[in-house]
């Protein structure tokens, strides 16, 4: 069956594996910020923006502001911070291949992060 993808707009829901937000703020070209809505004690945003600098250039960056309540914290530590950085590390690297007009080759995930891809996977939804 076909998924249908909401659209990028201030109010969309979406999410990947136990992460669940929705975007508060959405600015074409320049930024998308998503507020978290699970899981549980996770309070927050994550940001990702374009600066253009004077040069001409630009400048791709990530803004994770969360604060962690009860079990959530300990969670975050072991679990979604090392999954989390990876993949943040991952998108970079693509958006830049992709920026320079060349091939993305990507790096092989830390054995944490493996290990950590491979206990989610096997977890029941």
């Amino acid at each position: 069956p076909m998924t249908m993808v909401p659209a990028l707009q201030r109010g969309a829901k979406g999410g990947h594996g136990p992460i669940r937000y929705f975007v508060k703020d959405y600015m074409p070209g320049r930024s998308v910020v998503f507020g978290f809505t699970a899981p549980f004690g996770f309070d927050g945003s994550h940001e990702i923006l374009l600066e253009r600098t004077s040069a001409g250039e630009s400048v791709l960056g990530h803004i994770l502001r969360m604060d962690a309540h009860g079990m959530a914290k300990v969670k975050w530590a072991l679990f979604y911070r090392p999954l989390h950085d990876a993949l943040v590390e991952d998108a970079l690297d693509r958006a830049e291949a992709y920026a320079k007009g060349v091939e993305w080759q990507p790096r092989p995930f830390p054995p944490l992060v493996r290990l950590l891809r491979w206990f989610a996977s096997r977890r029941k939804p």
